[in-house]
């Protein structure tokens, strides 16, 4: 079978920023591009491949069926491609995945520790779902938030707790309070980020959760929906000193359960797993004491 005629590494590239970040505008920043430009880009490449990639009928941006398929192998052959670079410029680098705002001051302290100790070089690589990236082999390593199960072969490192925090909408909170507890969870309608999200239905035993639940597709989506009213967030602490967002408002909640902090990895082998094992170390080394 032959490669269709006119396809490059930036249709590539302009794809996989779009499926990474569900947005054009987003994907178009990323990649200091415009708008346009990059929607051209996308088009060329269905045009060239005779599919249908992406589904822009929906309020997102979403792949189809197609697409999602295809995104597997971009991304691979983009990360082999970059290794490949990397090899011949004697560089190494790892590819540390995540969701939203990197713990601090850890994720300073133990990237600064792992590139002085090495002369490696960390990609910061945001996305919705890390585990999944990490399965599709778009990132090396992925920082997960929670107790979501995490299968073989996928190994992780726990590094520490995080406490959680309370957040809702100036306009619509709860009248007359000052915290809130975790045991009153029924009483709430909460907003939840299905992808990436710490708390959510799951987080409480059957029939002790909240009574409402309004579900989002990703950390931005779930902002916005919090700051317009429609429920309560519950997120790690560092979202208090990290979220500067008029429309909200931060509440201690007592009674809650941490939140754990891990690190999610594949085992590779050779130089790639020499520096997987160093980075962990400085992870390690970084984490907080309980």
């Amino acid at each position: 079978m032959t490669t269709p005629a006119n396809i490059e590494l930036r249709h590539l590239r302009a794809f996989a920023a779009v499926a990474r970040h569900r947005s054009f505008t987003r994907a178009a920043g990323e990649l200091l591009i415009t708008q346009p430009a990059l929607s051209r880009t996308i088009a060329q490449l269905e045009t060239a491949l005779g599919v249908r990639l992406i589904d822009r009928s929906s309020r997102h941006v979403e792949l189809t069926g197609t697409g999602a398929e295809f995104l597997v192998h971009a991304e691979r052959t983009l990360a082999a491609f970059n290794a490949a670079l990397a090899a011949a410029r004697h560089e190494s680098t790892l590819r540390l995945g995540f969701s939203w705002l990197l713990p601090d001051p850890w994720a300073q302290r133990a990237i600064s520790r792992f590139e002085a100790d090495t002369g490696a070089r960390i990609d910061l690589i945001r996305c919705d779902d890390p585990l999944d990236a990490l399965d599709r082999q778009a990132v090396d390593i992925a920082l997960l938030r929670g107790t979501r199960p995490v299968e073989p072969p996928v190994h992780t490192v726990h590094l520490y707790d995080e406490q959680r925090v309370a957040v809702c909408s100036r306009d619509a909170e709860p009248a007359g309070v000052d915290h809130l507890d975790w045991r009153d969870a029924a009483d709430w309608t909460l907003v939840v980020n299905a992808a990436s999200g710490t708390t959510g239905p799951w987080s409480w035993p059957d029939g002790d959760g909240p009574r409402g639940i309004v579900e989002t597709a990703n950390f931005d989506e779930w902002l916005e929906s919090v700051a317009a009213g429609r429920g309560i967030g519950i997120v790690p602490e560092v979202a208090e000193r990290r979220i500067h967002h008029p429309a909200l408002r931060f509440l201690p909640l007592t009674g809650a359960p941490p939140v754990p902090v891990r690190l999610a990895y594949l085992s590779t082998r050779g130089t790639q797993s020499a520096l997987l094992r160093r980075f962990l170390d400085a992870a390690c080394a970084d984490a907080p004491e309980a």
